[in-house]
Order: C-alpha cells, then structure tokens, then sequence
C-alpha cells in the first residue's frame, strides 16, 4: 500500500512539474506598449483561439516573486484557460526595488498618469488591442506589494476595472516612503473613527470628490501573517466600503470552512461590494488548494490553504465559464 502511494505522490509531482513548464512556456513578453514610464515589463498569457469580448485579468506578484511562475503557481493561467480570457502580467525589476516589490507606497508611482500605475495602464490598453478584450470586464489582483498596488490601481483608476481583488495587501495612502511601508505593515490599527478618513485617501488618488462609481472589492488575509499585520485587511475593508457608502457593520459574515471567515458589505438584494476573506492560521502566502487541478502549485509565497483564492474571486467579480 505504502509503494502505491508513493508511486501516486511520484506521478503527481511528475504531472505537476511538467503542467508548470508548459504553462510558462504559453506567458509572452510584450516589449513596446507605451512610454513605460515606472520601467516595468510586461507580460502577457491568452489561451489558444481566444474570441474577443472576453475579460482581461491584471496579476500583480509580490516581492521577490518571480511573475510568471506566481501566474502559474496562484492558480491565474489555469482560471484563464478555464474563464477563456486573456492575463496581464506586469513584472517589477531589480533596477526599480531590489526587492522586486511594487512602489505602491511613493507617490510617484501611484499618482494617476503618473510612474509605474501609468505604465500598467498602458499595458491594459495594450493588452486589450490585442485581445479584443472586453474593456467593461477588466480585473485587478495582488499579493502583498502587489495586493497594495492593486488598491493604488483602482484607486487611481477606478473608471477602468470593474473588481479587484487584495491578498495581503495594505490600504491607498497609508504611507508614502519605504519607512512608512514597513511601519504600516507590521502595526497596522484600524478604528471606527478613522473610516471616512481611509475613504478620503481613494478619493483624493482620484481627484474626484463626488465619484459615487468605484470598483467591487474581495480582501484576503491570514490571521497569522507577520509579514503584513492583520489589520491592514480591516483598514482595507473599512476603505472600500466607506467609499462604496455601505455601513459599518457587514450585511453578511459567515464561517464558510474550518477557520475561514468571510464577511460582506453592501445591499442584501444586491452582489456584494467589498468582501473580506480572513483563514486561521495562514500566514503570508496566497492561498490555493492543491488538491484541485484548477488552483496552481504550492511555490514562494504561494501556499495550501484549502481553499483557491482566485477562483473564489473570480466568483465574487462574476466571471462565468465558456468552453468558446
């Protein structure tokens, strides 16, 4: 029994390395899509007789990850191959942070029109002209540096996505230098009294303060991650659906599996606008579930936990299946 299982765990590592390799081998890079003025790359993945008309997801990676194999590894090509949609991949470099994390903290680089959130918009515009993609349907996600820019991105942007989505990430304006970054991840505090003052910060990114239109909202965080502290996640709830006018308290909060909390904002007759997923006992990772063939690969950052957080999210923007 004990050489059976072995031979199934030989075969499973077999497939796996093998499905990996040749799903980097599908992600392309684009050289020239604009003026580029944060010096980011670009990197791009479509499943094979992709129509127009279909999403155009943003996956943005965390620090010293590598891009492509945190597509592959969170789950991100196979729910393209799965959603029949193309992915963005924006890659950070070694020139820009040694650390290869997003600058979602300088105001240089997340000031509409402006360093690397204008070179990712520029991408978008690339990427849907060359996927026909339906620019109604564009998607934002992000770990840890890269969940933070994504608040940064919608932030600035928020006439162009319609959802994003933050695991580990921090909230829009909570620093502005690389010491603040770091005191803002390790003691993040959250109070009632500072919502509307989080909701401000979105708004003054935007320079618009009668924007009543802003982009839905999923937030995941572990409760063990000392990395960046819990709280970031209640301070990112707290933004979003202050902004989106919601009240304080959820309209839902349900424990959906052992240690998984999720609660929702919004109208009950209506799909949610911020949800916030909280998992016992992770700590910084982005969560998938290995034992399903549609949630990636445990890898740097990237970690079993039970559940698939870009499928869950892909669910919470509303992406349906195609098999066109």
């Amino acid at each position: 029994m004990n050489a059976v299982r072995t031979q199934r765990v030989i075969r499973s590592r077999i497939y796996r390395h093998f499905s990996k390799k040749i799903a980097l081998s599908g992600i392309s890079t684009v050289a020239a899509f604009g003026s580029n003025p944060g010096a980011l790359r670009m990197l791009v993945y479509a499943p094979a007789r992709l129509h127009a008309g279909r999403p155009l997801v943003v996956v943005l990676h965390g620090c010293r990850q590598d891009a492509a194999s945190f597509a592959v590894d969170g789950g991100w090509i196979a729910l393209a191959d799965q959603f029949r949609l193309a992915l963005l991949i924006p890659e950070q470099t070694n020139e820009n942070h040694v650390g290869r994390c997003f600058n979602w903290y300088q105001p240089e680089d997340v000031r509409r029109g402006r360093g690397e959130v204008m070179s990712i918009r520029q991408m978008i515009r690339s990427a849907v002209a060359r996927y026909g993609s339906d620019p109604r349907r564009i998607f934002v996600a992000g770990f840890s540096a890269g969940g933070a820019m994504t608040a940064a991105l919608l932030a600035a942007y928020p006439a162009v996505f319609a959802a994003g989505g933050v695991v580990a990430g921090m909230p829009v304006g909570s620093a502005k230098s690389s010491m603040m970054a770091l005191l803002q991840s390790q003691r993040a505090e959250y109070s009632s009294r500072t919502r509307m003052t989080l909701a401000g910060y979105v708004r003054a990114a935007t320079r618009s303060l009668t924007r009543t239109k802003w982009p839905r909202v999923s937030i995941w965080q572990g409760t063990r991650d000392r990395t960046v502290a819990p709280g970031n996640a209640e301070a990112l709830a707290a933004q979003w659906s202050g902004l989106h006018g919601c009240e304080p308290g959820p309209t839902s909060d349900n424990m959906v599996g052992p240690g998984v909390r999720r609660r929702a904002w919004g109208r009950l007759d209506r799909p949610p606008r911020v949800e916030l997923w909280t998992i016992a006992n992770l700590g910084h990772g982005f969560p998938i579930d290995p034992r399903t063939p549609e949630s990636g690969h445990v890898g740097p950052w990237v970690v079993d936990a039970g559940l698939c957080a870009a499928q869950l999210m892909a669910a919470f923007w509303g992406l349906e299946r195609t098999t066109k």
